[in-house]
């Protein structure tokens, strides 16, 4: 994505160099456009964007990149710790017996810290052996450590306690206040309690996404469905690793808008309205309303027989912003990741064609590989 900062000005050498510095703005009229889309070797195809138009559109191929990540929607789990290989154990056991194997006449208590529970799951005891606690809760495990203390020290009684290990915690890694890893106090953890227990969502991000990485898979949505929906806070499992970015996907703005510039989504779906707010709306003085454009390119396998696409790769969609239909078309309309947005200008008499000027933009695209 870094090579698109540049590229505005790159744009606009193109231009220049077309029109001689004759272009005003370097936005182009709108209705030479329309004008030059006749042409056969127009390399592109012209649509006007209307209420009825919207359906068609809406079952072209996607362009730009568009991430689309599975989700684990929420269940419920236990409310309590599970004992994994890799967690530590603290075994206090408590003996008065004046003959106790494990206590003395002064000291009545022994402490055994940082047990470690084996990858087959047993934990070692003296005096007893291996004893298996693999997927026990806290309490389970430590009745059924009594039983087999009971059989060598009958009055022995004893306490567990357990310290996560890393089948029991899970990586908090970016996109919040304290990343790192942090522990599962229960089954039942999800989340947004893990990005709540990170200190929040970092200010600034735009649209923040999450991604979800468990084994060889990653999954994704946005914190705004997240929120939206609470059937998407998926529980997490020991090992999980959770990122939080901002959303990678962008569109240009150029001509008579109020900013040129490289525009990161601020949405999951983004309309040509929303595009020309975020962009800073017409320049009053230069643009003409009548002539918004949208420049896509399609892969080549969306013009394939059979394929429902457009006619040519390169296409310009059109809206016209003084009409109620067009208004409304605009917020229906969705602006595509790579996109760029165009505010025409009034019509103008000058030699380039607008030909000549699409081909330079889409020209320079392809080269800089962003569309």
């Amino acid at each position: 994505m870094r090579l698109v900062i540049p590229l505005l000005a790159l744009v606009g050498l193109s231009l220049v160099t077309a029109a001689c510095g004759r272009l005003p703005g370097g936005a182009p009229a709108s209705e030479e456009i329309v004008k030059q889309s006749d042409a056969e070797d127009a390399g592109f195809s012209l649509y006007q964007v209307t209420r009825a138009f919207l359906p068609t559109v809406a079952h072209w191929p996607a362009t730009g990149k568009q991430e689309r990540l599975p989700w684990i929607r929420a269940s419920h789990g236990a409310k309590t710790q599970i004992i994994q290989p890799g967690d530590m154990l603290t075994l206090r056991i408590w003996d008065s017996s004046d003959n106790s194997l494990l206590t003395s006449i002064d000291q009545k208590d022994v402490q055994l810290q940082d047990v470690r529970v084996a990858a087959n799951g047993t934990i070692f005891m003296p005096y007893v052996g291996n004893v298996n606690v693999l997927g026990l809760t806290p309490d389970l495990a430590r009745e059924n450590l009594q039983v087999e203390l009971e059989a060598i020290v009958p009055s022995a009684q004893l306490q567990l306690d357990v310290k996560e290990g890393r089948n029991n915690s899970v990586d908090l890694v970016s996109g919040v206040a304290r990343p790192g890893t942090y522990p599962m106090p229960n089954r039942n953890y999800s989340v947004m309690g893990l990005i709540s227990a990170g200190g929040g969502i970092s200010a600034g991000l735009n649209n923040p996404q999450i991604r979800l990485v468990r084994g060889h898979q990653i999954y994704g949505t946005s914190v705004d469905k997240l929120l939206d929906d609470p059937q998407l806070d998926t529980l997490l499992r020991g090992d999980d690793r959770v990122f939080v970015e901002e959303d990678e996907r962008y569109f240009l703005s150029f001509g008579a808008t109020g900013k040129e510039d490289l525009h990161i989504f601020t949405k999951d779906e983004m309309s040509a309205m929303d595009a020309i707010s975020i962009s800073g709306g017409f320049q009053d003085s230069r643009a003409d309303p009548q002539g918004l454009l949208v420049l896509r390119e399609y892969p080549p396998s969306a013009i394939a027989p059979g394929e429902r696409g457009p006619r040519q790769q390169r296409v310009v969609f059109s809206l016209d912003l003084t009409s109620a239909d067009g208004l409304f078309s605009a917020r229906s309309f969705q602006i595509n990741p790579g996109d760029l947005l165009i505010a025409t200008e009034s019509p103008i008499n000058d030699a380039l064609t607008i030909s000549n000027l699409i081909g330079n933009f889409f020209g320079v695209f392809s080269q800089a590989g962003v569309l």
